[in-house]
């Protein structure tokens, strides 16, 4: 087993990953509009029967990121079997987490877990200070996996991505 930077060659294999999932939960947003104030809430919702998710990860823009100088590491265990994919924001000194996959035969193997610790190390390399990542709200195993790994809401976007589906956004403060 090693995580290691992707060469081009695995850039294919991380677009082949079984990136669906299930669950039982989602995000639901409600918002309220008066003339002094905007409000929105987000509550978690279980689902009446369990949804299966697919096309999560977008992989023309996997593909965009790589040829634009993202990051992205592989998880490679005689294949790759998992990635991430993260930037660097000069502007702000944050990184920004654009995709994170492990191939579904592959999960519940703590890959996920030792992906992001190599972001973070390499976060904290480049004295940066802060980690930013984005998940739809029906993506609840998304968004616990950045939670369990100390990130904090702090926004959504109904403009993010091309199916207009809600993105809840985290932050992860390195100083």
């Amino acid at each position: 087993m090693e995580i290691r930077l992707a060469t081009l060659a695995d850039l294919n294999a991380c677009l082949l990953l079984d990136d669906s999932f299930e669950t039982d939960y989602v995000w639901q947003v409600d918002e309220r509009r008066d003339a002094h104030s905007i409000s929105s809430v987000f509550r978690l919702t279980r689902l009446p029967r369990t949804m299966k998710v697919t096309g999560v990860i977008s992989r023309d823009g996997v593909s965009e990121k790589y040829r634009k100088g993202s990051n992205l590491w592989v998880y490679d265990n005689g294949g790759v079997c998992g990635f991430i994919a993260a930037s660097v924001e000069e502007w702000n000194q944050s990184a920004n987490i654009s995709h994170v996959a492990v191939a579904r035969v592959q999960r519940r193997k703590k890959i996920g877990t030792q992906l992001m610790q190599t972001v973070l190390e390499w976060a904290r390399l480049k004295k940066l200070s802060i980690v930013l990542a984005d998940a739809p709200t029906k993506a609840y195993p998304a968004i616990a996996f950045y939670q369990k790994h100390g990130f904090s809401f702090c926004g959504f976007s109904d403009r993010l991505y091309p199916n207009r589906d809600i993105a809840m956004l985290f932050a992860l403060k390195l100083r």
